[in-house]
Order: C-alpha cells, then structure tokens, then sequence
C-alpha cells in the first residue's frame, strides 16, 4: 500500500488549469510550473466554442484564471497539480462561469453571516477499458444478486480503494470510509464535508483522482447515472447544513423546539425551498437524458433504484428525496453522476435560499406536494421547461444564465433524439 508524502511547492513541473463545463466535464491545460506567476496575472485562454459552453467560434477566448489558494497536488504524480479557475471574457467574469456562479449564490448567505457546508457522496463503476463503445464489468466475478458492502469483492479491489483513500487523506481530506455499492461493478469513497465551493472544488478533483488511479490497474472508472439497464444507478447525495460565524450549525434544532424533522425552523425553510423548486432543480442535479432512466427505471438486479422520483421528504428514510440521517444536516438523494459540481451545489443553494428569504413553512410544503402525489420531472427536456417557467429560481441564478443553459442543454436533448437505440432495434425491427 502506497503511503503519500507531503509535497511542496518547488518539486512541481506541471499545473493543470481546471473548469467544468455545462456537460460536467472536466477541462484543462497544462502549463509548466515556472509559468504560474503569469497565469496567475493573465490567465490562460481557451476557445470557448470547443467545449460545451452556450458560445461560438467568434467569440473571444475565454480566460481561465486560477485560484492556486484552492490548488492540490496529486499524490500519485505529484510533480503535477490540480488547480480549479473562474472565467473571464474580455476582462469581465463569464456568467456562465459554473464555479462563480456558485461564488455568486454563496455571497447571499455570506453576507448575511452564514456559510454553507456540504458533502457529497459520488458513486461510479469500474469498467474494462474498451477500444469501441461497449462497455462491461470491470471484475467479471462481481455477480452476486445484491452485491451491496460485499467483502470479498470490496477486498479484490482494495489496492486500488485504499490507494484512493490514501490520496485524500494525504491531501488532508479526512477521507473516513468506502464501499462495495448496490450494483455490481459500483464503489463509493467519502470524505468529509466542507464548505460548498471547497467541496465543489474537491468533487472535481476526486473524479480525476479516482479515474487515473483507475487506469493505472486497467480499469476506466465512469460516474455515469445509468450505465447498464438491470443494474442501479450512480447517485451523488449531497448532505447539507448551514453555520454562522461562530461555529454554530443553524440546522440543528434547539431542545425547546419540540419538532421531529431533526431540523431547525431555519433548516425546514431550507429544505421547503428545495422542495418547492424540485423539479426546477431537476436539469441540474439530473442533468444528462442518462439521468432519467436512474430515477424511472422499472427494476434493477437488487430488487430497488434507491432513487426515489417523487418530491417527498421523510426522516432517516432511503427510499424519500430528503432525508434526515441525524439531526442539523439533510441528504438530498436526487443528485446523480453527471451533475457539474458547481452548477448542481450552486442550484441546491439558491433553492434553499429562495426558502430562508421567504421563511417557507415545509410542512405546509410537504402536505401539498403529498396532496398532488408530485413527482420529478421524467425526462431531461421536461425539467428544462420546469426551468423556464420557474421565474423565483431563475431570478436567483440569474436569467442571462439560465437561458444560456437552457439553450445548450435543448441541444443535448436534440441530439439525443437522433439516435437510434438497440432497444428499439429489438423492439421495432419487425413490424
């Protein structure tokens, strides 16, 4: 087992200069470590048009200005580091830049003293690495009914687990455990929360992490929400809770409360935004046509999704789209795979937002929603209109934003349209 030690800053050769986007992938450049002091002061230019932003090739470079306050090394290579960026264009801050704008929904509560803390728990399969499309199991013998914390796989992958874990905690994560999940083929790794944009910042890194050290034992690791039809899908369950200046947890209930939820008044108002902008919430923390098929798929090997569909919330309860593991900090169970780690946090916290600002009482939340059996949206295009007729939320992120978001993403869905799927050859060629 490979033990990391503490890198310094002068052993480094190469940065990489980091941002996700509106796809939630990740993309960098490289640049010698000598050149940090100019990146620092100018930046470094993409085409913004190359990647998956609303932009097109006429359009000026986009400029990524990195935060090295928020840079890690990586412990397996360590004379390389990792370093997240906001962007500019023509000297002013790209609105569709995901990381400020989680920046920008962040600055509501901190000006009102308050600082949002989240964790997340991101999912994903280890797979064979093809030369085609196809794709399947990494280890062939992971078969089991319901695999879910099994031993002995769990202990046929530990060198690459504990080589994960290793790597966050030499980084100073607090990385505190990891398991076999419900599908075969499928982990988890935990680290503890954080502030939200240092979780975000965190989540992007953890993905690179766990897909390099994945290659090195010839694997390719996926996040994915649902990349096989029988089996469950990858979630990515963000706890959340909210601190003042002092240190004190706004969400745990006072003993005088009297309530049940687990939650403070506070807490409740902010889980009633959550719930009321659901389905609005929907092309964020569900944000790929892949994602859907987690949230309705009729049956996996297990015998369950654990993903519920219906805007619910309930107690220490895995099968409701709000829980409460314990009291001050609520696990949303909606976020999948594919969200961008900025845009689904920066969402969560505008909703809650929304739910402070108005004092939202939840129960009175809860029951309507209960009333109308309400359920999320059931595919990508129907929660992009959800988006588009939400004018609290919209307000919130920003409307310049959420049309150039909406816009990209339609085209996703488009494009999705055009393709013919097996299950329609198998279902249709006879007719």
């Amino acid at each position: 087992m490979k033990r990391w030690a503490t890198v310094t800053q002068h052993e480094l050769k190469q940065v990489l200069i980091n941002y996700c986007d509106f796809r939630g992938i990740q993309r960098s450049k490289v640049i010698p470590a000598h050149a940090k002091e100019a990146a620092n002061r100018d930046g470094v230019g993409f085409a913004g048009f190359a990647s998956w932003l609303d932009l097109t090739p006429a359009d000026s470079d986009v400029i990524a200005i990195p935060d090295f306050g928020s840079e890690f090394v990586l412990p397996w290579r360590k004379e390389v580091s990792w370093t997240p960026s906001d962007l500019y264009m023509d000297g002013i801050p790209l609105d569709q830049c995901p990381r400020g704008l989680l920046k920008k929904v962040l600055s509501l509560f901190s000006d009102q003293g308050m600082t949002v803390k989240t964790g997340v728990e991101a999912e994903f399969f280890l797979l064979e690495k093809e030369v085609d499309s196809s794709i399947k199991l990494y280890d062939s013998a992971d078969v089991a009914e319901k695999p879910c914390y099994s031993q002995s796989v769990l202990w046929s992958h530990f060198d690459f687990i504990a080589e994960v874990m290793d790597c966050l905690n030499s980084l100073g994560w607090d990385c505190y455990q990891a398991d076999h999940e419900d599908a075969n083929g499928q982990f988890e790794i935990n680290w503890k929360y954080d502030e939200a944009l240092k979780t975000a910042d965190k989540h992007g890194f953890f993905k690179l992490a766990v897909k390099s050290i994945a290659e090195d034992y010839g694997a390719r690791a996926t996040f994915m929400p649902k990349p096989f039809n029988d089996l469950t899908g990858s979630g990515c369950h963000t706890h959340v809770s909210v601190w003042d200046a002092s240190g004190v947890n706004l969400f745990e209930p006072s003993p005088s409360h009297g309530g049940t939820s687990g939650l403070s008044e506070l807490g409740q108002s902010f889980v009633a935004g959550i719930l009321k902008h659901a389905r609005s919430l929907s092309c964020f923390l569900n944000p790929s046509v892949n994602s859907y098929k987690r949230l309705y798929c009729s049956n996996t090997r297990s015998g369950s999704s654990w993903a519920s569909n219906r805007v619910s919330f309930g107690g220490n309860d895995r099968s409701v789209m709000i829980r409460v593991p314990e009291e001050g900090r609520f696990e949303l169970r909606q976020p999948d795979g594919a969200v961008n780690p900025y845009l689904s946090q920066a969402a969560i916290c505008a909703a809650g937002w929304i739910g402070l600002r108005d004092k939202m009482d939840m129960s009175g939340v809860v029951t309507e929603l209960d009333s109308k059996n309400a359920t999320l949206p059931n595919s990508l295009e129907d929660a992009l209109r959800d988006l588009e007729k939400d004018e609290e939320l919209t307000t919130v992120l920003g409307r310049e934003f959420v049309g150039k978001y909406v816009r990209l993403k339609m085209l996703e869905v488009d494009e999705s349209r055009s393709h013919v799927t097996p299950w329609e050859i198998e279902s249709y060629l006879d007719v």
